[in-house]
């Protein structure tokens, strides 16, 4: 179990996460959803100790990671923009990575699942955006560890990869794995997601399963749901009748 306990985080004077207390349960899909600038990233570079809290604490199966390292050969993380030697071919980077952290792999298998066979001896500045985002996917997912941390996974993904990233998540969870992912496709979510946290200006705005929102909100709709939540103490509904008013929002 990952445990988060009134994590706060300043920058400068911006007050990005306010006395944030979250329980993520071991072998579930958590999505973590919310307007841009809601904290999503913050928190989860927190839990990864990229990002020092200001207080609080975060444990993990019960130890706190608080100005430790070693924990974090237990998770794999897949960063929304990932950043690697452009002059590397993909069958270097990937052996890069496993020198590093010197964990079993199991490459071949998403090798041939994302379709990279023919990019193996291609440098990575040569690589489209799809094909980088297929290779961020083989690297962050390719260690049989624990936790696995996606921030916008489908970014630039054909529709086959889709498809088959969905596949490789359910699979995960059937393992075992504890899965943490932030998206603002919400039909991902709502194929995938065991539980809901919606972050709203530095705070949890919603936490529960998708079928709870929908309840709540009186949709049918996973989208049309949050955007309700959003605007509801402005009292404007939306459903999927003809257009009438939205506010501007950045869901």
């Amino acid at each position: 179990m990952i445990k988060i306990e009134n994590i706060t985080k300043k920058f400068g004077r911006l007050d990005v996460l306010k006395g944030i207390d979250l329980e993520i349960s071991p072998g579930k899909i958590t999505a973590i959803l919310g307007p841009n600038g809601s904290g999503k990233s913050t928190l989860i570079k927190s839990v990864l100790g990229m990002v020092i809290p200001d207080s609080g604490n975060i444990s993990i199966d019960g130890v706190s990671v608080l100005g430790d390292w070693k924990y974090r050969n237990k998770i794999s993380y897949l960063p929304q923009i990932a950043s690697f030697p452009e002059n590397l071919t993909v069958k270097n980077l990937i052996r890069m990575l496993k020198d590093i952290r010197q964990q079993p792999a199991n490459e071949s298998f998403l090798i041939s699942l994302f379709k990279i066979e023919e990019f193996l001896d291609k440098r990575i500045k040569h690589l489209s955006g799809g094909t980088r985002q297929k290779v961020n996917l083989l690297l962050a997912c390719m260690f049989n560890n624990p936790i696995i941390i996606l921030d916008e996974p489908t970014t630039g993904l054909d529709p086959v990869s889709v498809v088959n990233l969905k596949n490789l998540i359910r699979q995960q969870k059937e393992e075992g794995t504890t899965i943490i992912f932030t998206t603002h496709i919400m039909s991902l979510v709502d194929d995938l997601a065991d539980e809901i946290v919606f972050l709203l200006e530095g705070n949890i705005h919603y936490q529960g399963t998708k079928e709870q929102l929908k309840e709540k909100n009186k949709s049918k709709d996973l989208e049309l749901a949050i955007a309700n939540m959003l605007v509801e103490k402005k009292e404007i509904k939306l459903d999927s009748k003809p257009f009438r008013y939205v506010e501007s929002l950045a869901i």
